[in-house]
């Protein structure tokens, strides 16, 4: 597995998180570290693009509610892009492709 690495830049929408690499329980504190300094503004959206994620366990999982409950109290909201299919499949069996929108790609997601 690869380590994470966070690639950040802007758009319209707001801020896109390009995630590279394993999003496991030894880097999902990084992640959660990143968004504590993180300022969204109302209405803005936080995209994370996962192309380039090639494992998510748990702890993943979690962290990516923890960004989702980042956005919600800065009024703000979370989508992520380009979800690997296994990622895909376990976030529909947990409700989480309920809450947090899913998108084929970050220019889908970064569309106002």
């Amino acid at each position: 597995m690869n380590p994470l690495k966070i690639s950040v830049r802007d758009a319209g929408t707001g801020p896109v998180w390009e995630i590279n690499g394993a999003l496991d329980y030894t880097t999902a504190p990084e992640l959660r570290e990143q968004l504590t300094t993180l300022t969204l503004r109302p209405g803005q959206r936080l995209v994370l693009d996962l192309a380039g994620m090639d494992f998510c366990d748990s702890s993943g999982i979690t962290a990516l509610i923890t960004a989702h409950n980042h956005t919600l109290a800065a009024q703000a909201d979370l989508a992520l892009a380009a979800v690997p299919p296994n990622t895909v499949r376990v976030l529909r069996m947990v409700g989480l492709d309920q809450v947090i929108p899913l998108y084929p790609d970050t220019d889908a997601a970064t569309r106002q």
